[in-house]
């Protein structure tokens, strides 16, 4: 399992870097979107959707996530920082914020079909445009924040395989300790001071570093509700088509609520600059 999961990874994340670094606008918009359908049908397979159901999810994904693509990449070619999108933000992270942490709190399994589609699309849309904006700004700086994501992820792994004791959320995922938490912690603002040093010459540290623990927690929570869903799901991965680390929601899913925060901290942050 362990020499898969490192060959997918040595094939996908190069392919990755180089769409986000090369790809023009239209062509990173058309994957994004190619994924926003993937996962979408991962998350019917989650959420236990009807045929009928399905078909009715993948096609408003595909209808709604490219028409929001399109609106935004126009917006974007005149302001890299437009605020057109800045109602899913923020939706996302009243979602993110509100509605995620009591559901961790008092898990409950839902079976209402437009309530898991409507999820769906908080999970999914607001992801999409903040990776297609993001990468307008700047693709270094959407690095920036995934690379966030992924030193928080394999810290706590670490750090939890070496320290853990106490249980985050044992009924969800009962490998995540608070211990792998603070050791997540430790790093990000580790990464921040090095990110604030040597590519800011010590600007912004009294954001940044605030901002990538917002991220930080953010994306535990992103990881937590994909593991519920799958749990009630009765599920191990939410798909296949990345052999070794399982469905594209599985490579996503703190990113899912980590990014859409991303993008509309900096869109505040810039209108205080300008």
């Amino acid at each position: 399992m362990l020499r898969t999961r490192i060959l997918t990874a040595i094939v996908v994340l190069p392919l990755f870097l180089l769409a986000l670094l090369y790809l023009q606008n239209i062509f990173w918009a058309a994957l994004l979107l190619t994924l926003a359908v993937i996962g979408s049908r991962e998350w019917c397979n989650l959420a236990g959707f009807s045929v009928r159901n399905t078909i009715i999810f993948m096609i408003l994904t595909t209808l709604i996530g490219g028409e929001l693509l399109f609106l935004l990449s126009e917006a974007a070619e005149t302001n890299a920082y437009t605020s057109a999108m800045v109602w899913v933000y923020v939706l996302s992270a009243l979602f993110w914020m509100s509605y995620v942490p009591f559901q961790l709190k008092h898990p409950r399994r839902i079976t209402n079909a437009p309530t898991l589609m409507l999820i769906g699309w908080l999970v999914l849309i607001p992801t999409i445009l903040a990776l297609y904006q993001l990468r307008v700004i700047s693709p270094a700086l959407l690095l920036g924040f995934m690379g966030t994501i992924w030193i928080s992820d394999t810290a706590a792994y670490f750090a939890g395989r070496a320290f853990g004791r106490r249980k985050l959320a044992y009924h969800i995922s009962p490998g995540k300790t608070w211990e792998g938490v603070a050791g997540a912690m430790l790093a990000v603002i580790i990464y921040g001071l090095t990110w604030v040093l040597v590519f800011a010459d010590g600007a912004y540290m009294e954001t940044l570093i605030p901002l990538l623990i917002i991220l930080m927690v953010l994306g535990i929570m992103g990881d937590l509700f994909e593991s519920l869903i799958k749990r009630q799901a009765g599920v191990k991965d939410s798909g296949r088509i990345l052999p070794g680390h399982g469905g594209i929601l599985d490579r996503v899913d703190a990113l899912t609520a980590a990014l859409p925060a991303a993008i509309l901290a900096v869109q505040v942050f810039n209108s205080f600059q300008t």
